[in-house]
């Protein structure tokens, strides 16, 4: 009986375990769903190291095709400004739609990477594909530029958006597919398909215009180049068109089934704060990098031609290059303190639009051109008329990389509340030293260029003096700034009453309430 009861207990112990096994094959599925979630969910990390590494590349490919241009030499003997005209319908031509096109494709990388937060390695190699395609695009236009008449050139430039435009998309449903790659507005939201299909729908109308634009080349390719233009300010057109069907249909018109925060071709549309100030970063450092480059490749003396013309004295050899000296320190100098502006202004804001980044980024096209007006104003005879014609270049450069960060401050005003810190509100004495600081540059390039045209006998030394000495005069603003605002609120404000004495908060209206 013990071993017939010890072979009933063996049974029953068989059948719990097969019950179990029943059990757990049964809920298998579903508990492999959520551990397979669980564990791509532990494979992902926080995106923060491929946008940086994505801002550097970009704007390295950006600013580097100013080199061809910087590069140019120039007869002593030839005029300037008709030298000038023609790289402007060639190379700064190309350097400009490069750089334009260039920073489109990243404005599209911000948006498309505000939306998907997280990453896994399938993402990070999308990325890495698209990275690719956009690398490449200086060298579709650097055949553009060279065979103008030739359309192969801008058949590459197409077929690479097109095919950046659909990595994208791939970026967009594979993230789409794992919300918990998403940002967490998205993942909260119930409409996540519309927010896929809306998306998409944005991503594709660069390829779809790229595509038009090689079809109509082999018709009529001055007309594709029209259409490559019209890429670059895509977003305001087709907000325009917006304006005017909801103007021509009576009232808004909300498609939205909730508050979409990105992908909205709204001016005020946020972008990354710190993403801007990184490809800004990036921009600057590559312009300094590229003048000490200059430096080290030009101004190094065969020891050869030291030995025979100069008996072995290197300090002798290096006197010949004191003009370039001088150019390098100033050109640093300029190059260094629009930085610096640049870094003042956004220590204020706390959120940049899209169109403060459409400033931002015609700033830095002519912040790249500086590299070019550092070659051109040691390249010519002392007195010569191309020596004034460099300077005013140089001037003109520098006036409108200022002039546009000024813009983007002005944008900021206009939406003052969204884009910065109270304590700098229109009518605050930071406000008006941020204004003083901004005018500053456009101020001096100006002011430079009148009196090249008025002194024959303005010189690059002086220029360059001129650049060296400014950084002194950022030192006296803000003591000048406070100065004269103390003078006006005792001529004109007198010391109101303690007790009525407003917040100060009340006494900063907004700035478009005040134009208004």
């Amino acid at each position: 009986m013990g071993e017939h009861d010890e072979i009933i207990e063996h049974h029953d112990d068989e059948e719990m375990e097969k019950r179990k096994t029943r059990r757990s094959d049964s809920s298998s599925p579903f508990e492999e769903s959520l551990s397979s979630d669980r564990d791509a969910q532990r494979s992902t990390q926080p995106s923060h190291r491929l946008l940086a590494y994505s801002d550097a590349l970009i704007s390295i490919i950006a600013t580097v095709m100013i080199l061809p241009v910087a590069h140019t030499k120039f007869e002593n003997n030839e005029e300037l400004k008709e030298s000038i005209q023609i790289l402007l319908s060639t190379k700064i031509a190309v350097y400009l739609m490069t750089f334009l096109i260039v920073t489109v494709a990243w404005a599209a990388h911000i948006r498309l990477f505000q939306v998907i937060e997280r990453i896994d390695d399938t993402l990070a190699l999308l990325n890495l594909a698209c990275m690719m395609l956009i690398t490449f695009l200086p060298y579709t236009f650097s055949l553009m530029a060279t065979f103008p008449n030739n359309i192969l050139g801008i058949l590459l430039f197409c077929a690479c958006v097109i095919v950046i435009g659909l990595i994208q998309a791939v970026i967009v449903v594979y993230g789409f597919s794992r919300p918990f790659l998403l940002n967490e507005h998205i993942q909260m939201s119930e409409n996540q398909a519309y927010y896929r299909r809306h998306i998409l729908e944005v991503i594709m109308r660069v390829p779809l215009m790229c595509f038009f634009a090689g079809v109509i080349s082999f018709i009529f390719f001055q007309l594709s180049y029209v259409l490559l233009a019209i890429v670059i300010f895509m977003p305001y057109i087709s907000q325009c068109l917006k304006w005017i069907r909801n103007k021509a249909i009576g009232g808004p018109v909300d498609d939205t089934p909730d508050s979409m925060l990105f992908y909205t071709y709204l001016p005020n549309e946020p972008l990354s704060k710190e993403r801007v100030e990184s490809f800004t970063d990036g921009v600057y450092a590559i312009v300094a990098t590229l003048l000490i480059l200059d430096i080290c490749e030009d101004n190094v003396p065969d020891p050869s031609r030291v030995q025979k013309e100069f008996d072995g004295s290197l300090v002798a050899a290096l006197k010949e290059y004191g003009p370039e000296y001088l150019a390098y320190f100033g050109s640093f100098a300029t190059v260094g303190l629009l930085w610096f502006v640049h870094h003042s202004l956004f220590l204020h804001v706390t959120r940049a639009t899209r169109l403060m980044g459409l400033f931002n980024t015609f700033s830095l096209a002519f912040v790249g051109g500086l590299p070019l007006a550092y070659q051109l104003t040691h390249e010519f005879p002392r007195g010569s008329r191309n020596e004034l014609e460099a300077i005013q270049i140089s001037c003109v450069i520098i006036f409108f990389a200022a002039l546009f960060q000024l813009a983007m401050w002005v944008t900021a005003l206009f939406s003052e509340r969204e884009t910065l810190h109270p304590y700098v509100r229109y009518g605050g004495r930071e406000h008006a030293f941020m204004f003083a600081k901004l005018s500053l540059y456009p101020c001096v390039a100006l002011g430079t260029f009148f009196f090249t045209c008025i002194l024959s006998r303005f010189s690059t030394p002086f220029f360059h003096l001129m650049q060296i000495a400014v950084p002194f005069a950022f030192l006296l603003l803000r003591l000048l700034v406070r100065v004269t605002l103390a003078v006006l609120r005792c001529l004109f404000w007198p010391k109101p009453e303690v007790a009525n004495v407003p917040a100060e908060d009340d006494l900063h209206l907004p700035f478009n309430d005040i134009v208004t």
